[in-house]
């Protein structure tokens, strides 16, 4: 199941940045969530909420509209974009949660391989991820603030759960892919952070509206 896993961690194409250093799980050994891991997590959640809330606040029409080149996102497609995966990984969250907890699992991989996913801003095609449907491309339809609405709402869910949450999440796995519960919410705010970085890159393009 190892390579299914990596796979999968790749394919999202996160990374995580590093504003504090997660707990390294070793492969073989029973994994503890500690009150460290889930401080880890929920400030993450909070903080690149927090960074969507800011770049968007306050944005015209026309700079919501904005693309760098046609075949380029806006901003409004790039929330949208990162709201749709939040409901696709919530998903997986609330699949590996009805399952039984497992401590006999073997092959997890550590935080390390979430931390260390490619750095750039590189485009990506989301419907490659998704064949063959194409829930993943952004539509653009809605008004961009209301994105930002459906995305930080669904986002204060998951902060609120982590937060009273007592059992070991990292024993809750999801057995098509290998991911515990810990390990969703590392790829939840590492695909904000790596939209983060292709909005800014909107944001700074010449013609911007300013």
């Amino acid at each position: 199941m190892k390579l299914p896993l990596i796979t999968l961690v790749f394919v999202f194409g996160l990374l995580i940045p590093g504003k504090a250093q997660p707990t390294t799980g070793q492969p073989s050994k029973v994994p503890v969530w500690t009150e460290s891991d889930r401080k880890y997590l929920v400030d993450n959640l909070i903080r690149s909420k927090q960074e969507i809330i800011d770049e968007t606040k306050n944005l015209t029409k026309e700079q919501w509209n904005f693309r760098e080149s046609p075949d380029r996102w806006n901003i409004n497609q790039i929330i949208e974009h990162i709201a749709l995966w939040e409901i696709l990984l919530m998903r997986e969250v609330s699949g590996a949660l009805a399952t039984a907890p497992d401590s006999t699992f073997k092959h997890y991989a550590p935080d390390s391989v979430f931390v260390n996913g490619p750095k750039g801003v590189e485009r990506k095609n989301a419907i490659e991820y998704t064949k063959p449907f194409s829930f993943a491309v952004p539509l653009g339809n809605n008004e961009g603030k209301n994105n930002v609405i459906w995305l930080t709402t669904m986002r204060n869910e998951s902060i609120e759960y982590l937060k009273q949450e007592s059992k070991n999440i990292r024993l809750q796995y999801d057995y098509r892919t290998g991911l515990n519960v810990h390990h969703y919410y590392l790829m939840i705010f590492g695909h904000t952070d790596r939209h983060l970085r292709q909005l800014r890159k909107v944001k700074a393009h010449a013609k911007y509206p300013k």
